[in-house]
């Protein structure tokens, strides 16, 4: 003769199937049947991430470039977390303090960095059929411009009167100070929040998914292009780098990209993620935007 067993929290055990019926029946405060999966059974898979609650973003502070009509948004002085708690480049997670800074909203256009080229302070090197479809093409004049390697990109910052951000300054933009793994959040990549895993399968106009924002309202900073940054690229760097406006190893042989692109999954838009690739490299997915100090 089988028996009911109630103590406490602990679940009702029974081998009677009608039992069970009656004990879902009755609600869930006598708990589920046993065998049943609980909550806490569940575990995060590579795409799903934590909840979080999350520091309201602050009305953005811009101004617009009166070089090449960009509009910049103000990063206010302060803390934030950088990096991962594990990651063979991209760990330890630690604080780090940078000064006020402006930051392109946008990756820089092929029609931006035309008026470079047409100013004679920037070079466009053709690189391959599909650098004059993307470059020369009216239809694509609002997309990120590609084909840039790290100096043609240092270029046209000098001469838009700013400069490439540092990996610490491309990082707070693009997370903000509450540690989240994507610029919109925890939650896992979708088609509407940002360009990637080759949906599309090539770059989109800049600015084309405002939900995907960061809390300071940048924009594409996931996916459509790999953004060149400042920095040398050292595996070990976060090991020993300055707590306070960290300017990158002293020497190298690549420079780093962040933010992924079209081409990526979803482990390669997250915020922490470093890319590396000698400067002189151009590629079709590998673009940029600048920043400036106040």
């Amino acid at each position: 003769m089988h028996h009911f067993i109630l103590k406490d929290d602990q679940f009702l055990r029974s081998t009677s199937f009608t039992a069970c019926l009656l004990l879902i029946a009755i609600g869930m405060i006598l708990g589920a049947c046993s065998g049943n999966p609980t909550p806490s059974a569940v575990k995060l898979t590579r795409t799903s991430y934590p909840a979080q609650a999350f520091i309201p973003a602050p009305t953005p502070t811009t101004k617009v470039s009166p070089v090449d009509g960009m509009v910049m948004i103000l990063i206010p002085a302060g803390e934030f977390t950088m990096g991962e708690p594990e990651g063979y480049d991209t760990s330890p997670e630690h604080l780090v303090y940078l000064d006020a800074y402006w930051i392109d909203q946008t990756e820089v256009t092929n029609a931006q960095y035309a008026r470079c080229v047409g100013a004679g302070e920037c070079a466009f090197r053709v690189q391959a059929a599909e650098t004059e479809i993307h470059f020369d093409n009216p239809a694509y004049a609002s997309h990120p411009v590609v084909y840039i390697s790290w100096y043609d990109a240092v270029q046209y910052c000098e001469w838009a009167g700013r400069r490439l951000p540092t990996e610490a300054e491309w990082e707070k933009a693009a997370r903000g100070v509450d540690g989240r793994i994507f610029p919109w959040g925890n939650s896992s990549p979708k088609e509407k929040l940002l360009n990637f895993k080759n949906i599309i399968g090539d770059t989109t106009p800049v600015g084309s998914y405002p939900l995907g924002a960061s809390p300071y309202g940048v924009l594409d900073m996931a996916g459509n292009v790999r953004e060149w940054v400042a920095d040398w690229f050292k595996a070990g760097y976060y090991r020993s780098s300055p707590s306070q406006n960290p300017p990158g190893p002293v020497a190298g042989e690549k420079r780093v990209l962040r933010g992924g692109s079209f081409t990526e999954s979803f482990h390669g838009v997250r915020v922490t993620t470093r890319f590396a690739h000698i400067p002189e490299s151009p590629g079709l997915n590998r673009g940029f935007r600048c920043a400036v100090s106040p």
